[in-house]
């Protein structure tokens, strides 16, 4: 019994921040905190805040921009944090809001109605509450039946969640499933950290996986696939429920994205190129009839890494295309992202890949055919 993601869908929010516009706010508030703080740092109590560039951005990361849903309050050095209020309950909320606009984006494509699917998957890195789930109110404002769910696996959140619908299609408990990842990760993100302030952005994607007997023609068949976790703390987030139970931690940085770059880098390049290549190896896939590579969108020295372990060369933007320059780190999102925009130019029997790795860790890859 074959699944197959029929369609993508993406929604993107209308402003960007450029490098140049984030670093000039963080320079201002660094420079004036260095003022307030002058006696503290000459006598030694005190690191001065150091300053951010936009050449150093782009050295570090690849980033050049990314999309936000609230713009003007982080590029405020007085807030440097976006402004989303809360809606009344009766209002639909902003997460169930995006993931439903990059949803219809997918059934469009596909040519589906809302009440032909079976389930929805809400999969990625923040949720905004605890319950009732996003995906529950994402099935109703679609109106979409079956049941709904939501899931967790951080920036591996939609490959998880497309093996996830696999595995229902095959237990017979779904022939059509909505997969959504909505991520406003500029809401977790510290834009007074110099060495994270510019690394995520906001966006949302939404994939179809169906059975192959109503999937339409030119759907992509899943080869195979591949989900692994190991426990790290080089990145974590502690805000939850429990934070109010010890008040002197609430707002506390590690209340917002944390993470140990270098060493996420050293241990998650190999353990990725390590998946990719066994699981290709297990579909009978050899890596020189690959056509492309769709990589987790967090840094492009990694994915240069990455591809050029698996391909045992170094392999172009064409092979493995980037779009965190627009759009940063989107979280679960980044790899959709690219499998949504390049893709097209794929024919009957050209093979690819989609993966995804990050806080956990966490690392997933799907292969995929095109029919």
């Amino acid at each position: 019994m074959k699944s197959l993601i029929s369609a993508t869908g993406l929604w993107t929010p209308k402003d960007s921040i450029s490098n140049d516009e984030l670093v000039e706010a963080f320079n201002t508030w660094s420079n004036k905190w260095n003022a307030e703080h002058a006696k503290e740092i000459e006598a030694g109590t005190l690191e001065a805040k150091p300053l951010s560039s936009s050449e150093f951005i782009e050295k570090a990361s690849g980033i050049k921009a990314r999309f936000v849903v609230s713009k003007d309050p982080i590029i405020d050095p007085e807030i440097m944090a976006p402004r989303i209020p809360e809606r009344p309950d009766e209002d639909i909320s902003i997460l169930a809001e995006i993931a439903v606009e990059a949803a219809k984006d997918a059934l469009a494509k596909a040519g589906r109605r809302p009440e032909d699917i079976d389930a929805v998957i809400v999969a990625c890195s923040n949720l905004q509450r605890a319950y009732p789930a996003i995906a529950i109110e994402v099935q109703d404002v679609l109106g979409t039946g079956g049941f709904a769910f939501d899931m967790n696996v951080a920036c591996s959140s939609a490959i998880f969640g497309i093996e996830t619908a696999r595995g229902l299609i095959a237990s017979g408990q779904a022939k059509s499933v909505l997969v959504c990842n909505p991520e406003i990760c500029s809401g977790h993100l510290n834009f007074r950290d110099r060495d994270s302030h510019f690394i995520f952005g906001d966006v949302a994607t939404a994939i179809l996986v169906e059975h192959e007997d109503i999937a339409p023609a030119g759907a992509w068949e899943i080869l195979g696939s591949k989900l692994i976790t190991q426990f790290s703390n080089n990145i974590r987030n502690n805000f939850g429920f429990l934070n109010r139970a010890a008040p002197e931690g609430v707002d506390q940085n590690d209340k917002l994205f944390v993470q140990n770059g270098r060493k996420v880098f050293r241990e998650v390049v190999p353990l990725v190129a390590e998946l990719i290549s066994t699981e290709l190896k297990k579909c009978g896939v050899p890596t020189d009839t690959i056509k492309r590579m769709w990589l987790h969108q967090a840094n492009l020295a990694m994915n240069t890494f990455i591809s050029r372990k698996v391909m045992g060369k170094d392999v172009d933007m064409v092979m493995a295309p980037v779009v965190l320059d627009e759009y940063a780190n989107t979280s679960s999102a980044g790899s959709i992202i690219a499998f949504n925009k390049y893709s097209d130019d794929f024919t009957s029997g050209d093979t690819g890949l989609i993966c995804s790795f990050g806080a956990g860790y966490s690392a997933g890859v799907i292969v995929v055919r095109k029919t």
